[in-house]
């Protein structure tokens, strides 16, 4: 079995409300006048996929300067996290671009601007006074792909680790998962990205929005996912701060 195999095993029972399972321990009688051995269950409690006392700068401590997967080779900077620690709202992003590499934070380049008028923009015309520094905002993966490439799912699963700890750690009252890469890595779905868009998911009990990632948005003919995204934005911010 997998690491992946296991940890979706240990979810589905913790998500059950199952906090111990039993094994068989080693026999502890054994005679010639019994065959069969006697077979004692054995308690274990779930091993938690979070230490206890987890903070994001233990996470960071932990990720040190990783070689888990390949995407180290061709790495400038881990790209770990940036925003408010605190937030009820953290967006989950695909994994570093050539400026976020550059510069070690996430969503500076050219969509990761875009991604800020979207937030402020939207955020304005809805009355709320909230800036991109009052969110939290990370990736699936922490070192950028080669050429831009999708992250591979070996990558994804060795970096999910430490997501799985950020996301927990901060807890936020909402997720916005941003492109088809992040959706599939936090909800394990096959669903395409049009048909998830703009409704309500669950990731551990907290409410996952589904949008578009901001560098598909940059693309000229694609001004009906721009309306979708805003409009789903706008649903986000309201049901996170209203």
């Amino acid at each position: 079995m997998t690491p992946a195999q296991i940890r979706d095993y240990l979810n589905y029972y913790r998500d059950l409300g199952i906090e111990t399972i039993y094994r068989a321990a080693p026999p502890l009688v054994q005679t010639a006048a019994v065959e069969t051995p006697l077979i004692m269950a054995e308690k274990l409690a779930l091993p938690s996929l979070r230490p206890e006392g987890d903070t994001l700068g233990k996470i960071r401590e932990d990720i040190g300067d990783c070689k888990r997967c390949r995407l180290c080779e061709a790495r400038n900077k881990i790209v770990f996290g940036a925003g408010n620690e605190t937030s009820p709202l953290v967006f989950v992003g695909e994994g570093p671009g050539a400026d976020e590499d550059e510069q070690g934070l996430p969503f500076v380049g050219r969509a990761g601007q875009l991604l800020t008028q979207m937030i402020e923009n939207t955020a304005a015309k809805e009355g709320m006074n909230i800036k991109r520094a009052d969110v939290y905002i990370c990736n699936v993966v922490k070192c950028r792909p080669p050429e831009n490439r999708t992250p591979q799912p070996d990558e994804m699963e060795i970096c999910g680790q430490f997501l799985f700890r950020q996301l927990k750690t901060i807890n936020p009252k909402a997720i916005c998962v941003l492109g088809a890469t992040a959706m599939k890595a936090l909800l394990n779905t096959k669903e395409g990205i049009t048909k998830s868009r703009g409704q309500w998911h669950k990731w551990h009990d907290i409410p996952v929005m589904i949008t578009y990632h901001p560098s598909y948005l940059l693309r000229q003919y694609n001004q009906q996912a721009k309306r979708e995204a805003w409009e789903d934005l706008k649903t986000l911010l309201h049901f996170v701060y209203d």
